[in-house]
């Protein structure tokens, strides 16, 4: 819907010119676009009877659930922030994100879920879904609120400081991300969306609003259950599906399933990946089971809202080893940052990307001091900037080039190794099927460990003498550590906390991920012994 205003406004717009079409659905309930604008004008009645007015931020304490998708087009509706809660969460963070958001209303599935201790978790503002599904209006809902300035929704994420923060994101910025993203992978009213990240996370969003905006269908299904790569399977096969996004731990998830061909099968012709650098072997892997499917490759912080870059790759594209982010959406612009604070011009020279235009954030909830420190005037002339921390080139061709992050292009006697760089060389060796780099304290030193899974019979000792044919001494890691799986952490990521605990280098063990269920391999441990270099 070009001449949309806002996301609400679009799906509003489709249920006038296709009210009958589907919509959404879950394992519960499936709804056509009618339904859909029925049921969020409803929710909106409910939530300006619970005292919810514009400004107001409303916290969703949901699963992936056709109730999460309700709930955030009524809060949309009624001009109020919606903020999404993890319901993994422990009762301590929520209990953080809760006192600093301070929201009006928390909707959950049950007001009396959970097992908070006494104290720990105010649930006095909680409001149970079913209630608010089955609120009957009297005089229809109020008019929708289409305020471009006002905050859509915000987004904790603990970043790299460890304590959560609320990543504002307006109304315009919203609209501008979801219409770029649907233009940018040609989604339709014949899109049919298998939604795979979980929903308290925005990588989420892009396969979610997306296809609403467009007048496609969205299918949704319990996360924990998208886990085991058979249930995504499946679901593909059973809904028809033909787009879906995911990060690229998660296809390595799925390439690890024997099953994975039935995808050849299937109407899926388009996957889009984001939330981490892209692997060209794991690419190709995909296109030898799938060969049909159409992969996109998308970058953007959370702070520039959902996505900023897509690009189609091709195996021309990656013939290289690497796989380019692409070019900025219309609005949004990209300037670089070399180390004496320099802004790079030139092709193929690496600097920090500071993003500019229309999808930058509205700030931090309350940190005004660090909203300042990561939105900057002080770097381009007249417009405003955001420090992502990101190393990235532009080669010959255009395209962007992600490179690593600035804080993981670590310096070691006296030389700056990408621990990307480093992983996707240990990737290409004779019977690796994936590894990953992670840093180590090492008795005061930069240590850099491999994780790698790897056919039987392979060794750490064997890999690290294989390593010397490909690599720098310089950039030898100190250990190799063989896995049977790399887990993930709950926004589908590599859990690199755990796999250092489960290999005896972190004293402290992090919260349980996504890695520890079946479905990722069971434990990252059962480390076999490490080589040295």
């Amino acid at each position: 819907m070009k001449g949309s205003t806002s996301v609400l406004a679009a799906v509003l717009e489709q249920a006038v010119t296709g009210p009958d079409r589907p919509a959404v659905k879950d394992l519960d309930r499936d709804l056509t676009y009618e339904a859909l604008r029925d049921e969020s004008g409803r929710f909106a009645s409910a939530l300006a009877a619970h005292g919810v007015t514009a400004g107001d931020q409303v916290a969703l304490h949901l699963p992936n659930s056709v109730d999460f998708v309700v709930a955030a087009l009524a809060c949309l509706w009624v001009g109020a922030t919606f903020v999404p809660l993890a319901v993994t969460d422990p009762d301590a963070r929520l209990s953080g994100i809760l006192h600093d958001c301070a929201p009006a209303l928390v909707v959950t599935v049950n007001a009396d879920a959970g097992t908070a201790s006494p104290g720990v978790l105010d649930r006095s503002a909680w409001a149970p879904v079913s209630r608010l599904r089955t609120f009957r209006r009297a005089e229809g809902p109020p008019e929708p609120g289409e305020d471009p300035d006002r905050v859509a929704y915000s987004i904790y994420t603990s970043g790299t400081t460890g304590t959560p923060k609320g990543v504002m994101i307006g109304n315009a910025s919203f609209a501008a991300a979801v219409r770029s993203t649907a233009t940018s992978l040609g989604l339709d009213r014949d899109t049919r969306t298998l939604c795979v990240s979980p929903f308290h996370f925005d990588g989420s969003f892009g396969t979610l609003f997306p296809t609403l905006f467009a007048g496609g269908a969205v299918v949704i299904r319990p996360r924990e259950a998208l886990l085991y790569p058979r249930t995504f399977f499946n679901a593909v096969s059973q809904e028809n599906i033909t787009y879906t996004g995911f990060s690229p731990s998660y296809l390595r998830l799925l390439l690890s399933s024997p099953q994975v061909n039935k995808l050849s099968v299937t109407t899926l012709d388009l996957v889009a990946l984001g939330g981490e650098a892209s692997s060209p072997a794991d690419i190709r892997a995909f296109w030898a089971a799938a060969p049909q499917v159409q992969v996109f490759n998308r970058y953007g912080p959370t702070e520039t809202t959902i996505a900023v870059t897509h690009v189609k790759v091709t195996p021309e594209l990656i013939a290289d080893g690497t796989v380019p982010i692409g070019r900025p959406h219309p609005g949004v612009t990209f300037h670089l940052v070399d180390e004496s604070g320099e802004l790079v011009v030139d092709s193929d020279r690496v600097g920090e990307l500071y993003i500019g235009g229309s999808q930058l954030m509205t700030g931090y909830w309350r940190a005004p001091e660090l909203t300042a420190d990561v939105l900057r005037t002080d770097i381009v002339p007249g417009e405003t900037v955001y420090r992502t921390g990101d190393l990235v080139y532009r080669d010959i061709d255009g395209d962007y080039v992600y490179v690593d992050r600035a804080d993981r292009v670590v310096k070691r006697s006296g030389v700056r190794i990408s621990l990307i760089e480093m992983g996707e060389s240990i990737r290409g060796l004779a019977g690796v099927s994936a590894a990953a780099c992670v840093t180590f304290d090492d008795e005061g030193q930069v240590g850099i460990v491999a994780f790698v899974i790897a056919d039987e019979g392979v060794t750490p000792i064997g890999l690290q003498r294989a390593a010397r044919d490909v690599l720098p001494d310089t950039m030898l890691p100190n250990r190799i550590h063989l896995v049977e799986a790399l887990p993930l952490t709950k926004a589908s990521k590599l859990d690199e906390r755990l796999l250092l605990f489960e290999a005896g280098l972190r004293e402290i063990p992090p919260v349980k991920a996504v890695g520890d269920t079946p479905s990722a391999g069971g434990s990252a441990g059962r480390v076999q012994p490490s080589a040295g270099p």
